[in-house]
């Protein structure tokens, strides 16, 4: 059977995904594309050490045309995503997109019809989703082990501040020192939406406190906040807690809580890979605790061969090459653009509820083509470039925090060309 022909947009964060595919025995990996030349060349070496040859490009549109190409994995800026994905999908490639889905509204509505006019496969590479805690917890709930979902948490706390360089390559307008928390979501919600396969209907934003340290000494959301908070009630009732941003811990919390009717389970804290599994035997307030170390159970041998995210980004790349091959598995566990959707826009909306008071902001099933158009115009985001006059500010509040000196942000771009961290804390 001939490969699969897939090419990575984006030489930084798409390096997770271009090792899955110089190894990968259904696809391979056939171009690459990133504005930064260092990044190309790092490619370059990389597939030379696996003796493949990998063409490289810096324009997009230069890269898509490269002969024979299936499939493009959108690994570039976080907030860029939707307009490369319809210039992939509309070129008749299929299409995975790491995080963000979409920007705004009227790109979730764009992202959405632009699959459904393609025929071509979407996936999200939501990769906390895979990881070997919440994937078991996704096979259990589906299991019926717990009953009926009432309540779920999700936590991703991430200090950035010391990788600020790599991934904001020292730019002063990059797109993570303008992005609220609340946006950036998916990695604390998405796997409670895959877990139960519920979809969302209401959200209650609440934002966090920020640092001001952090936005004096350039480091913004990255490592100062402020955290964002969704209140989130699925389809079937039950509430979902979201919290993610930049707060004070290490190592990063990644942690998941599910409550049902007939038990629970949640993820050991503090870097533990450990799941807990509560299940009620029968008798009022009584029953059983396992605790336990989840094991791959699809694809392990090759899953095995991967660490980076705990293992996860081999997953999303893996389900991505099945769905296009129409394997059952890649049916199953690809993350489709309605559900990319879905996780994505609770942030959106729930920023919306914070601006307005916490008021709780419905969430449209953009599934339907009649709740679609309200949204088409729908451009409100915190990128000036896209927003237009319907811009948003950072946060609220961040006309009182200290500004950032050029000084600042001059430290962090020396920083990345000399491909160092931050990590000791500079003021000016």
């Amino acid at each position: 059977m001939e490969k699969l022909k897939i090419g990575v947009f984006g030489g930084n964060r798409g390096i997770t995904m271009m090792n899955v595919l110089l190894v990968h025995p259904e696809a391979e990996l056939t171009a690459v594309c990133d504005k930064y030349v260092p990044f190309l060349e790092k490619v370059k070496q990389i597939a030379g050490e696996t003796g493949q040859n990998v063409s490289v490009y810096e324009r997009f549109d230069d890269f898509i045309k490269h002969p024979g190409l299936d499939a493009v994995v959108l690994a570039n800026y976080a907030n860029e995503h939707v307009p490369f994905a319809v210039k992939a999908l509309d070129a008749g490639k299929h299409v995975m997109s790491e995080v963000l889905a979409c920007e705004t509204m009227a790109q979730a509505v764009q992202l959405i019809e632009a699959v459904e006019r393609s025929g071509k496969v979407y996936t999200y590479a939501e990769n906390y989703c895979y990881m070997d805690r919440t994937f078991e917890m996704w096979r259990r709930y589906e299991r019926g082990d717990i009953g009926e979902v009432l309540y779920g948490e999700g936590e991703y706390v991430h200090d950035c501040s010391t990788i600020t360089p790599i991934l904001t390559y020292g730019e002063a307008n990059h797109w993570r020192h303008r992005l609220h928390p609340f946006y950036y979501c998916t990695h604390s919600f998405g796997p409670l939406l895959t877990i139960t396969g519920l979809r969302p209907v209401e959200v209650t934003g609440i934002q966090g406190k920020p640092i001001p340290k952090a936005y004096r000494l350039a480091l913004g959301p990255l490592g100062g906040g402020p955290a964002g908070i969704e209140m989130v009630r699925l389809e079937n009732g039950a509430l979902i807690k979201s919290i993610h941003g930049a707060m004070k811990r290490e190592p990063d919390s990644v942690n998941y809580q599910v409550y049902g009717t007939n038990g629970c389970m949640e993820t050991q804290r503090f870097g533990e890979k450990n799941l807990n599994v509560y299940l009620e035997n029968g008798k009022v307030g009584h029953g059983s605790l396992e605790t336990y170390i989840p094991e791959k159970f699809v694809s392990p041998d090759l899953a095995e061969k991967f660490g980076s995210h705990g293992g996860s980004d081999f997953f999303s790349t893996h389900f991505f090459i099945q769905s296009i091959l129409g394997h059952p598995e890649g049916k199953k566990y690809g993350i489709n653009v309605y559900q990319a959707v879905d996780m994505t826009i609770i942030g959106i909306l729930a920023y919306r509820s914070c601006l307005n008071g916490g008021k709780p902001v419905p969430v449209p099933n953009l599934k339907n083509p009649e709740e679609r158009d309200r949204f088409r115009n729908d451009n409100a985001c915190t990128a000036p470039e896209v927003a237009g006059d319907q811009l948003l500010p950072i946060f609220i509040g961040i006309e009182d925090m200290p500004k950032s000196p050029p000084e600042a942000y001059e430290h962090i771009r020396e920083l990345f060309l000399a491909g160092k961290n931050y990590t000791e804390y500079k003021d000016f």
